[in-house]
């Protein structure tokens, strides 16, 4: 299987996930601003929406989407508990976590890398983005993982996209269940080895 990512993108989550349940991926770089792979190919061929992640399956069929790519690859190591059997409570929750990941993390910390985004309009963004964090805080402070006392797929993804936050000046250090929440994430070793991989750590 391949997987198409740009380093330290959100691609990053199923990259994890690939790394902690066993799964071999071919990895293949997108430069995303040319739509381009490393090799010269028209990304815009593999995946019309133009982002990552984009998996191709042996098949050939691609998946797309962060929180899908990641429950798809789970699913084939359903050893490795990263999500739960499909029609559980357990496996809804995981999906509700992922999608608040999805809609209310990584949308709203990623829309702060618009370069045309106006001095007010990051006032009223980061604000949108402090609510939500705040309600990350109180959760994390009751269980030690955004769908509760395991990590899953969804921590993968959260983790992901709060990485980015010194990138866009948004302080994590006001809080303090989240930089535990992500220091103990970072501390895994599938972490570590996407992140080596991609040419984010040491």
């Amino acid at each position: 299987m391949k997987l198409y990512y740009s380093p330290g993108a959100c691609s990053l989550a199923p990259h994890i996930v690939a790394c902690e349940v066993g799964i071999p991926l071919e990895l293949v770089r997108v430069d995303i601003p040319t739509k381009k792979t490393a090799a010269g190919d028209d990304y815009w061929k593999i995946n019309p929406k133009g982002y990552v992640p984009a998996m191709e399956l042996d098949d050939g069929q691609v998946i797309t989407e962060v929180g899908v790519i990641c429950q798809y690859l789970a699913d084939l190591k359903p050893e490795s508990g990263l999500v739960a059997k499909a029609g559980t409570t357990e496996r809804y929750q995981q999906m509700s976590a992922l999608n608040f990941v999805a809609t209310e993390v990584h949308k709203q910390i990623g829309a702060l890398f618009n370069p045309q985004m106006t001095a007010e309009m990051k006032v009223v963004q980061t604000a949108t983005i402090e609510r939500r964090l705040k309600a990350l805080e109180a959760s994390l402070e009751k269980q030690p993982y955004v769908a509760g006392e395991r990590y899953t797929v969804a921590d993968a993804y959260l983790f992901t996209a709060l990485s980015w936050a010194g990138l866009v000046k948004l302080d994590l250090s006001k809080w303090v269940n989240i930089p535990a929440f992500m220091a103990r994430v970072a501390d895994r070793s599938g972490v570590r080895a996407a992140m080596k991989t991609e040419g984010l750590l040491k």
